[in-house]
C-alpha cells in the first residue's frame, strides 16, 4: 500500500503545528489574525487526512487478511477519535482572531494540550504505524 500521501500530510500537519507554536510564542494577541488563518489551514489538512484514513486506510488494513495489521488499524482508529474530536472543537473555537485576542492565555493553554496530542500522534504513526504498513 502506498502511503506517501499520508506521510506528506503528516509533514504539513507537523509544520502547521510548529508555525502555530512560533506565532503563539511571539504573542497570541499580536498575531491573532495569522494564528486564526493558520489554524483554519491546519484544520483543513487534518480533517482531510482523517477522512481519507477513515474511508481508505483503515478499511483497507482491516480487510488486508493480516490479523496483526487489522488489530493495529482498529486500535489506531479508535485512539484517534478522541484526539480528532478535541482538535476539531479546538479549531472551531479558536479560528477567530477576536476570540484569540480576548483570551490569549485560554488559547495557549488549550493549544498546549490539543496540539501536543496531535503532534505526538503524528510522530507515533510515523515511528510505528506507517513502517508496519509499509512492511506488508
Amino acid at each position: 500500500m502506498n502511503i506517501d500521501r499520508f506521510k506528506h500530510q503528516h509533514v504539513e500537519i507537523l509544520s502547521g503545528i510548529s508555525l502555530l507554536r512560533r506565532l503563539s510564542h511571539q504573542g497570541v494577541s499580536d498575531h491573532a489574525v495569522d494564528i486564526a488563518h493558520e489554524l483554519k489551514t491546519l484544520a483543513q489538512v487534518v480533517i482531510q487526512h482523517l477522512a481519507i484514513e477513515d474511508r481508505i486506510l483503515y478499511p483497507s488494513l482491516e480487510q488486508s487478511g493480516n490479523e496483526r495489521m487489522a488489530r493495529m488499524s482498529a486500535d489506531y482508529q479508535n485512539d484517534m477519535k478522541g484526539i480528532a474530536n478535541a482538535f476539531i472543537n479546538f479549531a472551531r473555537r479558536w479560528a477567530n482572531a477576536t476570540m484569540l485576542t480576548r483570551n490569549p492565555e485560554g488559547f495557549r493553554a488549550e493549544a498546549n494540550t490539543v496540539l501536543k496530542n496531535v503532534h505526538d500522534r503524528m510522530l507515533r504513526e510515523n515511528r510505528e504505524f506507517y513502517p508496519a504498513i509499509e512492511a506488508l
